[in-house]
């Protein structure tokens, strides 16, 4: 007989779980500009400050401008960039609606000051039970402290927390807490974990 792995609280990430970007779009305009856009953007120095609540994405875009050079070509690719379409992987909002029927869904994300507007054109800002954004405790993953706010937020203890990201790091760092990692690559990883969960 199956063993039954049973969860008090499920911590998502957004981005790459609940939140997808067309990738399309992305690399058809780092082609068209000839500009290492993504990599750029992702750039640690250049993300770190306004994850952490010490710039806004308005002067992020700006520092990435910068750094490819500063001419309008790079404004253009930049505002683009940031105009890619995003929308909801619904097959994750469903497996997370349905944990929530059981136990307190909470999203743990590294986030800008715009999360919230974004989740609002998305329809999920009322959806989780709470919010931990990387831009609002000033603490990112895989930081061990934004998963204790997270696990605090629930009102459960971390080894009672499923935790679900895209990126194996902030996996990794979930687990070292005692937490549930899932690294989340399709809907079907999440859905294979939370079978029979509850």
């Amino acid at each position: 007989m199956r063993a039954v792995i049973r969860f008090d609280a499920v911590l998502s990430d957004l981005d790459g779980v609940l939140r997808q970007f067309d990738h399309g779009v992305q690399a058809e305009i780092e082609a068209r500009y000839g500009l290492p856009l993504r990599k750029t953007a992702f750039d640690p120095a250049l993300i770190g400050p306004p994850t952490l609540g010490l710039a806004t994405e308005a002067e992020w875009a700006e520092s990435v401008v910068a750094a490819l050079g500063g001419g309008e070509a790079a404004r253009s690719a930049v505002a683009e960039f940031l105009e890619v379409p995003f929308f909801v992987d619904e097959e994750v909002r469903a497996l997370l609606a349905s944990a929530q029927r059981h136990v307190p869904v909470i999203l743990v994300t590294n986030a800008m000051d715009t999360v919230e507007e974004h989740l609002d054109r998305l329809g999920l800002r009322h959806f989780a039970d709470d919010l931990v954004s990387s831009y609002r405790v000033r603490v990112a993953k895989p930081d061990p402290r934004i998963y204790e706010i997270a696990a605090e937020r629930a009102g459960v203890p971390p080894e009672r927390c499923l935790f679900v990201d895209d990126r194996l790091p902030n996996v990794e760092a979930a687990t070292a807490l005692g937490m549930t990692g899932v690294h989340f690559r399709t809907a079907a990883d999440l859905a294979a974990v939370l079978a029979g969960a509850f």
